[in-house]
């Protein structure tokens, strides 16, 4: 039907006067979603035993300091002090179980009253939500990948050094290692560790706990592991081997000349594809005392061509080759070794999810404890944000060589625009409690299959 310019278009004379009344109005009326997930995962409960053994300070509860923590990320907010935006809001406190939110004073006092222990058990409950998911999935394999990712910090604080820091160099940091599951995209555990360590510090015995916590709780699925060149060594290799892990490890090129001259000696490869081609070679350091399988690659790349452009109808391009080493105990071709080993790129992604969508990296507190529990609580937005969506589809993808998420998941940034970040009037007709929205099919939709899953 044809509509009239008139019907289109309206005219806007003057600004509107501005009331700010208590109107019971939301502007997070989308957090409604979460609500079912965080009641069917018991959170409260949960992440109240993890602080049983502290002495309660004042009203709020650390476990309540964390539930504000989670909320507060999933709103999209970074410091502490931007919680005096929303602490009026009837959504956040209902949906906390609170009347009044606690002061920003009163919440860096909790964190800052957290210790290791209790942040172990944290780490514990994010582990089992993790676990659960899988286990109902009844995978026949799970992969786990490992790297270390560096959160920043413009002041000192307890437990940061000064590190290896590429965007900003000389800064305090921590180093956390972080291992993933590649199949539903969430973070299984963290490492916390000083900015000044070695990707591989402390990286066997966090290794022996990610696969032993798996296998307990599915004692027949199959485990595979990728890790970069920093964990290359004998010692993790046989470690992985051990455990019945499937592996595959970066071997480093610039600490073994006499490897980078068997490359350069090679003259027959065996083709891959137009760009990839390898061959497989009996190697390793003269300390080791075994020899596992080793596949090196090479990747034709265009050379950049330097000086003014030549405008003519045929352009010459030249081609080099960039290598890699993998090592593993995999049995498949070297084509599905290579497929498997870059797909721990997604892996980046996730970090990138977590970094900028999570705020993982912000340091609020001059304590280890306090700062580790924020980021505990930027996990957990994460894997729960992964968690309501994967309650509520099936997977989208059956498993590829690079083993890529099974579902297609919507970002928490897109998710936090489109449906947390509501207007709403939440009143209470009649003693029933209704949370009324402005009429849009698509949110409707979304709203409407994300609290089905309760």
């Amino acid at each position: 039907m044809k509509s009239s310019k008139a019907q289109i278009h309206s005219r806007v004379h003057s600004i509107p006067e501005i009331r700010f009344d208590d109107q019971r109005l939301t502007s997070c009326a989308g957090l409604v979603v979460f609500q079912p997930l965080f009641a069917a995962l018991a959170l409260k409960s949960r992440f109240r035993s993890c602080f049983s053994h502290l002495r309660r300070a004042g009203i709020y509860g650390l476990h309540t300091v964390l539930m504000i923590l989670v909320v507060h990320i999933l709103l999209g907010h970074r410091r502490l002090r931007e919680m005096t935006y929303y602490k009026d809001d009837p959504m956040v406190l209902r949906f906390l179980g609170l009347r009044r939110m606690p002061d920003v004073a009163t919440v860096s006092r909790n964190l800052a009253a957290a210790d290791m222990k209790a942040c172990d058990k944290v780490e514990g409950v994010i582990r089992e939500v993790v676990l659960d998911r899988l286990a109902e999935e009844q995978l026949a394999r799970v992969t786990l990948d490992y790297d270390g990712s560096v959160c920043g910090s413009r002041r000192a604080a307890e437990g940061t050094s000064v590190g290896y820091n590429k965007l900003r160099k000389g800064e305090r940091s921590y180093y956390a290692l972080l291992c993933t599951v590649a199949q539903t995209g969430q973070v299984l555990s963290t490492l916390p560790r000083s900015g000044n360590v070695h990707d591989s510090n402390g990286s066997q015995d966090f290794i022996v706990e990610c696969v032993d916590a798996v296998i307990r709780r599915m004692p027949q699925v199959r485990i595979e592991s990728r890790l970069d060149s920093a964990h290359y060594s004998e010692e993790t290799v046989c470690l992985l081997a051990d455990l019945e892990v499937e592996f595959s490890v970066s071997v480093p090129f610039l600490r073994f000349p006499d490897l980078k001259d068997v490359i350069h000696g090679r003259r027959q490869w065996t083709r891959l594809d137009d760009t990839w081609s390898c061959f497989e070679y009996a190697w390793a350091p003269k300390s080791w005392s075994w020899v596992p399988r080793m596949i090196i690659y090479r990747q034709r790349v265009k050379v950049r061509r330097k000086g003014p452009l030549q405008l003519d109808a045929f352009e010459p391009r030249d081609w080099e080759f960039d290598y890699k080493a993998v090592v593993t105990n995999k049995r498949c071709s070297a084509k599905h070794v290579l497929l498997f080993h870059n797909g721990r790129g997604s892996q980046e992604g996730c970090f990138a999810e977590v970094k900028s969508h999570c705020q993982f990296d912000y340091i609020p507190t001059r304590r280890w404890a306090g700062n580790r529990l924020y980021a505990q609580a930027a996990i957990l937005a994460h894997n729960l944000t992964r968690e309501l969506q994967m309650r509520t589809t099936e997977p989208e993808r059956a498993t590829t060589p690079g083993r890529s998420a099974l579902w297609v998941f919507t970002s928490l940034f897109t998710l936090r625009n489109s449906i947390i970040r509501r207007a709403g009037r939440l009143v209470r007709p009649n003693g029933v409690w209704v949370l009324t929205m402005n009429a849009n099919r698509a949110a409707q939709d979304d709203i409407e299959r994300y609290l089905s899953a309760a």
